[in-house]
């Protein structure tokens, strides 16, 4: 097991000299028009990492609770702390994981709003920001983020994306920390760790959760069935957990930012009746893995599942990157067919299916042939393979080498 002071030294090491974020230009540009920023994303996902590559005159780290303490007895405490720095132009401050002391966005926006202090915020969690406080952001000031895990493409940058073994990514998936750590026992280590510490002990806390047997339950569950059509009544079962308290869990994974939901297609032009239920993905693989207690090796079906998850999560912080007029959504009719994941921007669709596997074969398509003919796909279709070249499959359908998929999605479709 890897001591604590040489997984810190470990991950702070490489990530600035091996991985660039995406996000680091875009929020530089709002920082340096005075705008506040919110970045928002799940814990050990590199916002602190991220926001230390900025310069700040005030720093409360919410993480240390003697600090904590002090302002949860005083959120005032903020405001008094920048008119002691006593400078002639706003105060540059940094608040680390707002949500453990939500009572303080309260004179943030009182010191934004005098135009006293400019913030950089960090949070793990909307809940209690939504719960516990009635302050207005300001839109116009504050810009919202959200930083996942690794994109493929972040990581990828520092080393040949062919030599990159898919199975180990869909194994131990993109958290920055086990990204960069190189023995498999400590990824497995790391990934452990996470579960017990963030996932079981801080939800609960954060959340108030009182039931924890049947969380835990439920969180295993969840896991299994990622990526799939969810069942409420299904999952209820299994567990024996209760319908509403099901749908309650799983906002609680939504506003811990630990699962986002996906929302079906739901009119056609031709069908009458298509799936409404939601699917929901889990930020990360090897999280998503560990929760739902599956040991390598993974069967080949699992495998193809979280090839199919891998893609979504993809596909989604690309959106959240790129363009806000984006969606994400799947289709599926549930007698005939169905494709895994579908862009939308507008009245436009980029249809996407994902194959595990180096060869496709017509039969592969004929979903995505299926949706093109009934929607508008100015640009075709894509078919995600593990193969290593490109093909067209048809005059309307490309397969796209699995490394390749950001960049081709981008060049079709932003």
């Amino acid at each position: 097991m890897m001591t604590e002071a040489l997984t810190y030294f470990h991950f702070s090491l490489n990530i600035e000299s091996m991985i660039k974020r995406t996000l680091t230009t875009v929020i530089d540009r709002a920082w340096k028009r005075g705008k506040s920023i919110l970045l928002l994303g799940p814990r050990q996902t590199g916002k602190t990492t991220l926001a230390r590559q900025f310069e700040f005159d005030l720093t409360v780290q919410l993480l240390s609770s003697s600090l904590r303490r002090q302002y949860e007895m005083n959120p005032d405490l903020i405001i008094r702390e920048v008119a002691a720095l006593r400078l002639k132009k706003p105060a540059r401050v940094l608040i680390d994981e707002v949500q453990k002391v939500p009572g303080l966005m309260d004179s943030i926006q009182l010191l934004i709003d005098e135009r006293k202090a400019q913030f950089f915020i960090t949070g793990s969690s909307a809940r209690k920001l939504k719960q516990q406080s009635e302050v207005n952001l300001l839109p116009g000031r504050v810009i919202s983020f959200r930083l996942d895990t690794l994109t493929f493409d972040e990581f990828s940058n520092s080393m040949e994306p062919k030599n990159i073994e898919l199975d180990s990514l869909l194994y131990f998936g993109q958290l920055p920390e086990v990204v960069l750590t190189t023995i498999k026992n400590d990824k497995a280590e790391l990934l452990r760790s996470y579960v017990e510490t963030y996932l079981e002990e801080e939800i609960r806390k954060e959340s108030g959760l009182r039931r924890l047997p049947e969380f835990y339950r439920f969180l295993e569950s969840a896991a299994s069935q990622a990526g799939n059509i969810v069942s409420y009544t299904g999952i209820s079962q299994d567990t024996g957990v209760s319908h509403v308290t099901v749908k309650a869990y799983y906002e609680i994974l939504e506003s811990t930012l630990i699962a986002d939901r996906i929302d079906p297609i739901v009119t056609s032009p031709t069908r009458p009746k298509l799936i409404r239920s939601p699917r929901y993905l889990f930020f990360d693989l090897g999280v998503q893995r560990v929760c739902a207690k599956e040991a390598q090796p993974l069967p080949r079906t699992t495998l193809g599942k979280y090839f199919e998850c891998w893609a979504g999560m993809e596909l989604l912080k690309m959106i959240r990157h790129k363009s806000d007029s984006c969606s994400l959504c799947f289709w599926q009719d549930p007698g005939a067919a169905e494709v895994d994941w579908v862009l939308k921007k507008g009245h436009s669709f980029l249809p996407i299916e994902v194959k595990l596997s180096e060869r496709i074969k017509t039969s592969d398509v004929r979903h995505l042939k299926k949706f093109i003919e009934e929607y508008s796909c100015p640009k075709g279709g894509i078919v995600v393979f593990s193969g290593n070249r490109k093909q067209m499959i048809s005059d309307q359908i490309t397969a796209v080498p699995w490394f390749e998929l950001t960049n081709v999605v981008s060049e079709m479709f932003f």
